[in-house]
């Protein structure tokens, strides 16, 4: 099956989780991503991230951001490895770097420094607060982000200390933003023969999430905070409720919604019940609409819930991370799988893309080792076994 970033090859100047997230995506839907790695350094730093290792410097946190990729150690604060990276500059569709916003101009890797070896090279950054500006040497952090984009005062119950999203979710999204712009840039300068810069910071991505919320202070002054049980500020039922031996999350979002709950919890009547008979009046009455679904709720389990409500009424358990992992649906969406290791040795257990082409499943390749495909890729642009030996020799590369 030919994927539809076949053709497309990716530099990436990464490290961590936000730039490596963006590149795996990438990777997934077939770009040959090479993930350049400073041997200097030992790589990506995340290959040394905690708490959990398969091997010293092969970490699961380094697995979980680096599928389906390719390893070249290249030094590019040395004059021969920059020379090298303008080689492979040549042949490829886009640089990819989540570098500290000062740096990718210092380093060399803007499409101003670039556009000699490549006119058409896409260069996508992605850094915590963008490449201009006071804060550009800043740097940033997904939690960081959290704070300062107002996610902890909406996260949480109302009367509880102010609470982050439980992952990095900043992170994850601006690697997508990043994914997204670098593949709209090589569309475009396949079309115009001429590449660009792109930006993409944490911050932006983090501000730009507000949507909705954003649009309801800057038109109509309105300040949303937290709502008790994760409710839905208008409209209800919309929320977490209890259960006999856990929690459900329901969410009547549409009008049509309202009676069918009430039918199948065995309380039709509350469907023409003027407490509770529009958005409006159930809004207003949401404090003894709560209470009174956990009275009915209460008397049967969740799983027994979800199977009375199955297709009719929008709801899902609350799992934790290992029964979501192990959820059958899960299973059933092709969501994990094995993925096999280049080098050999045990596979990984991973997550797989959540991208379907044509209904076929993803690439399942584990990260690659440091440097695995070093040799392979200098060769490809002329060099021999003397001068890779050479330019490990000086540090070059690993």
């Amino acid at each position: 099956m030919r994927l539809p970033l076949t053709d497309v090859t990716v530099l990436a100047v990464e490290q961590y989780g936000a730039g490596p997230f963006g590149s795996m995506l990438l990777a997934d839907l077939g770009a040959e991503v090479i993930k350049v790695e400073n041997p200097a350094e030992g790589g990506d730093v995340g290959r040394q991230v905690g708490p959990f290792y398969f091997s010293k410097g092969d970490s699961h946190f380094h697995q979980a951001f680096n599928r389906n990729k390719q390893s070249l150690t290249l030094n590019l604060k040395h004059a021969d490895g920059m020379a090298l990276f303008h080689r492979l500059v040549a042949e490829a569709d886009a640089v990819l770097d989540n570098l500290r916003g000062d740096l990718p101009e210092r380093l060399g890797i803007t499409y101003a420094a670039l556009a000699p070896h490549n006119p058409r090279i896409v260069c996508a950054h992605l850094s915590a607060y963008g490449r201009e500006g006071s804060r550009r040497s800043w740097p940033g952090y997904d939690y960081l982000m959290q704070a300062e984009a107002g996610y902890l005062s909406v996260t949480g119950e109302p009367d509880g200390p102010p609470a982050r999203f439980g992952l990095s979710v900043v992170d994850m999204m601006t690697g997508l933003m990043t994914a997204f712009a670098l593949a709209s840039g090589v569309v475009g300068a396949r079309a115009s023969g001429r590449g660009m810069d792109l930006d993409v910071s944490l911050f932006d991505t983090a501000l730009h999430n507000l949507s909705y919320l954003a649009t309801w202070y800057l038109n109509g002054g309105h300040v949303q905070g937290r709502e008790k049980r994760g409710a839905h500020p208008s409209l209800t039922p919309s929320q977490l409720y209890r259960t006999r031996d856990g929690w459900l999350l329901i969410m009547c979002n549409k009008e049509k919604f309202w009676p069918a709950l009430a039918e199948v919890i065995g309380r039709p009547d509350w469907a023409a019940d003027p407490r509770y008979a529009d958005f409006g009046a159930r809004l207003a009455n949401r404090d003894a609409l709560t209470e009174a679904l956990d009275a009915v709720l209460a008397t049967r389990s969740t799983a027994e819930w979800m199977a009375a409500f199955a297709g009719v009424v929008p709801a899902a358990p609350v799992l934790d991370i290992a029964q979501a992992l192990d959820n059958p649906f899960a299973a059933e969406r092709g969501a994990v799988a094995d993925f096999m290791r280049e080098e050999g040795g045990a596979p990984v257990r991973m997550l797989t893309s959540p991208i379907r082409v044509d209904g076929a499943p993803p690439p399942t390749r584990a990260a690659p080792a440091l440097g695995a495909q070093t040799e392979a890729i200098l060769r490809r642009i002329g060099l021999d076994e003397a001068a890779i030996a050479a330019l490990r020799a000086q540090g070059t590369i690993a």
